[in-house]
């Protein structure tokens, strides 16, 4: 009900009080002042109505439209409970060990380096469960905001370190894999946020070291020459 429906009966009546009045107000002079006096305390409901109503209705739109509070950026071998492809299962996520090399085997970056990042996905349920890795799940943010898809060049799509690479991204029941994700970047780039986009669409961050970090370094560093 609108704000003006409300009052609609208030204004009526004091309006008819006014109207009666207005034409005799001379034969009752005595009573003009209770008039006025009742015509304000009527004008003074009327504006407390309007307030209350206005503040209720404001109340009302602000608690309606409170917005989500983004998720905190995490730090390396810190772990997201995602859900897998489809919205399907339960996956978590860790990522270990970042390293930036100019080169992996043979093949040379189309940029200037690659950041390789070492992860662990871990299956939570009974029934095998598929990770966004090969749907454009991870994603890397430089610091002025460039985003780039793992395996964004050729090289970086190829990279598959012996001892970090089990297989693909379906995961079966209560087991882990890992693997890696690599970005064809510039140095500039270094140091930026990992993103990953799950099955239901989330987002997950987490902030990445500028230079290389984690538990397996120089084994991941080995794997890759």
């Amino acid at each position: 009900m609108s704000i003006r429906t409300q009052l609609w009966p208030v204004e009526r009546q004091v309006g008819a009080e006014i109207l009666a009045w207005k034409d005799t107000w001379p034969l009752h002079l005595p009573l003009l002042g209770g008039i006025v006096r009742h015509t304000a305390t009527a004008t003074a409901l009327i504006t407390v109505c309007c307030l209350g109503l206005l503040t209720a209705c404001t109340d009302g739109d602000h608690q309606g439209k409170s917005e989500p509070t983004p998720r905190t950026a995490l730090r390396l071998r810190q772990s997201a409970e995602t859900v897998g492809v489809g919205g399907r299962g339960a996956m978590r996520i860790t990522p270990g060990t970042v390293v930036y090399v100019h080169k992996a085997g043979t093949g040379a970056p189309e940029h200037e380096l690659y950041a390789v990042v070492a992860f662990s996905a871990e299956n939570r349920t009974d029934t095998p469960v598929t990770a966004t890795t090969g749907k454009g799940g991870f994603r890397w943010k430089a610091s002025n905001g460039h985003t780039v898809e793992a395996g964004n060049s050729k090289g970086a799509a190829r990279i598959a370190p012996v001892g970090f690479h089990d297989g693909g991204p379906t995961v079966q029941p209560h087991t882990f894999r890992r693997n890696t994700i690599a970005f064809d970047i510039t140095k500039s780039e270094k140091g930026g946020t990992l993103v990953y986009v799950d099955g239901h669409g989330d987002t997950f961050r987490w902030k990445i070291p500028a230079t290389s970090s984690g538990d397996v370094v120089s084994a991941l560093k080995s794997a890759l020459t």
